[in-house]
């Protein structure tokens, strides 16, 4: 239970509730993007991040399936296809509150919508997540520390905490959803870079690794 200013008691967190408003300003800034423009800036984006570094380093991405009004990282699948990279995108499972990486081979394979309405392949082949080099991870909002505020189900978060994995993450976005200040908890994993349409930040954070035995 948390204590607010006037000292009563409180069942939802300050940064809770900061959060709860900075998601509806931003889906709401989101839904003014045209159609159009939305998959040019996608394109820009996904150029931008191919370009980098981290990305010609990977043998294996998992990349996001977009939902409505959310940036598209497709065109990534086609440039690591070219690259002779692994393409992978998660499969949720919204009871165990789990993301398992889920090879895809083509974006015209048979798809099916879960329960959100996220598309994930109609037939599954796990890719162990320690194979996993970079995660492009989906949010509503990032700022200049690596932090992000996702759609509050915490299934990235719990993803990129799992000591297998070892790899780079990178948040994917338009650049007005990144902000000043996301409010975070103390188990949101900050991110090792942000690639927007315009630019490209970097972190100051190193990947996750486990230390020596």
């Amino acid at each position: 239970m948390q204590v607010n200013a006037n000292g009563q008691e409180s069942g939802v967190s300050e940064p809770s509730q900061q959060k709860k408003s900075l998601r509806a300003r931003l889906r709401q800034q989101l839904m003014a993007v045209a159609v159009d423009d939305l998959a040019h800036r996608s394109t820009l984006a996904a150029i931008r991040l191919a370009e980098s570094e981290e990305f010609a380093r990977a043998s294996a991405i998992m990349i996001f399936l977009p939902l409505r009004c959310e940036i598209d990282a497709r065109p990534l699948a086609l440039r690591a296809w070219q690259q002779q990279k692994t393409v992978t995108v998660p499969l949720v499972s919204y009871q165990q509150k789990h993301m398992l990486p889920v090879v895809i081979r083509s974006l015209d394979e048979p798809m099916r919508a879960d329960q959100y309405g996220v598309r994930v392949p109609a037939t599954h082949e796990p890719l162990p997540i320690d194979m996993v080099d970079l995660v492009v991870v989906p949010g509503l909002g990032f700022d200049r520390l690596g932090h992000r505020i996702g759609r509050g189900g915490g299934f990235y978060d719990r993803f990129l905490a799992q000591s297998s994995f070892q790899g780079m993450t990178c948040g994917y976005a338009l650049d007005e959803q990144l902000v000043d200040h996301v409010p975070i908890h103390a188990h949101d994993v900050p991110l090792n870079m942000l690639v927007t349409d315009r630019q490209t930040l970097r972190f100051e954070r190193p990947p996750t690794t486990q230390p020596d035995e």
